[in-house]
């Protein structure tokens, strides 16, 4: 297992009580994925995400699986503008950058090289990859080719993954060999997925194997951003460097 990130962070850093944060996981696009429905709602969640210390947000609408073809890079990139336009024009502080919740799939180093699929702020260094919930599927491959193209990877809420625990050894083995990084959504900790996840999501944390807390937010009354409650719970119990190191560094 690779040195616990959490380790290395220097003691002395300032931290703010509150944000800035930068959410990497965050559905605010409207009308393409599971998402807000419309402009409305997208600028609703916009200003909650605001309202949450959010700085920057990277725009994931899912990406294959049930929504192949329904999301492609140039729409994303183009309702990124749109949406980044409004928010402008209303002088909404918020920055939207485009990125994917990309489905595994055994393509995805030739989906990538096409322009069929999102990298995180379209940077071309890391993807965000969202597994099914109840199959297990054997990344390692997939990892290692992407890995060999530059790429990095982040696994988006492990912890809502209903297959999780028996093969969490085969995560472990793709953070040693590939250099995987986790990702729990802020309302896991906050027990808004359940008890069994949010039970996962802190044991991770405690032991230094969470790398990134991010909201997967989708609108404001059932998926709200939770980044502000998610810090101050993590301050609260672990302390604000680790909270810092999540929530902000990472």
């Amino acid at each position: 297992m690779p040195p616990s990130l959490l380790s290395s962070f220097p003691p002395t850093i300032q931290l703010p009580s509150v944000g800035p944060f930068t959410d990497i996981h965050c559905h605010c696009l409207h009308g393409i994925d599971d998402g807000p429905p419309d402009l409305a709602g997208s600028l609703a969640l916009c200003q909650a995400l605001i309202d949450d210390g959010v700085t920057t947000a990277i725009a994931t609408p899912h990406q294959l699986g049930r929504y192949e073809g329904m999301t492609p890079p140039a729409l994303v990139r183009e309702r990124v503008a749109q949406l980044q336009g409004e928010l402008d024009a209303r002088q909404m502080p918020l920055k939207i950058l485009p990125g994917g919740d990309v489905r595994i799939d055994h393509r995805l180093s030739q989906l990538l090289a096409k322009d069929r699929i999102l990298t995180l702020g379209d940077r071309g260094k890391t993807l965000l990859l969202e597994m099914p919930t109840t199959t297990f599927l054997d990344l390692g491959p997939v990892l290692a080719g992407l890995k060999s193209q530059g790429i990095d990877c982040i696994l988006s809420h492990p912890e809502r993954y209903q297959w999780i625990d028996r093969y969490f050894s085969k995560v472990l083995a793709w953070r040693e060999e590939t250099g995987l990084w986790l990702q729990v959504t802020a309302g896991s900790l906050l027990g808004e997925f359940g008890q069994t996840a949010e039970t996962r999501a802190w044991g991770w944390l405690e032991v230094g194997l969470v790398d990134v807390v991010a909201s997967d937010a989708h609108n404001v009354e059932k998926r709200p951003p939770r980044m502000t409650a998610a810090f101050a719970a993590i301050a609260a119990r672990l302390g604000p460097l680790v909270a810092a190191r999540v929530c902000q560094e990472n």
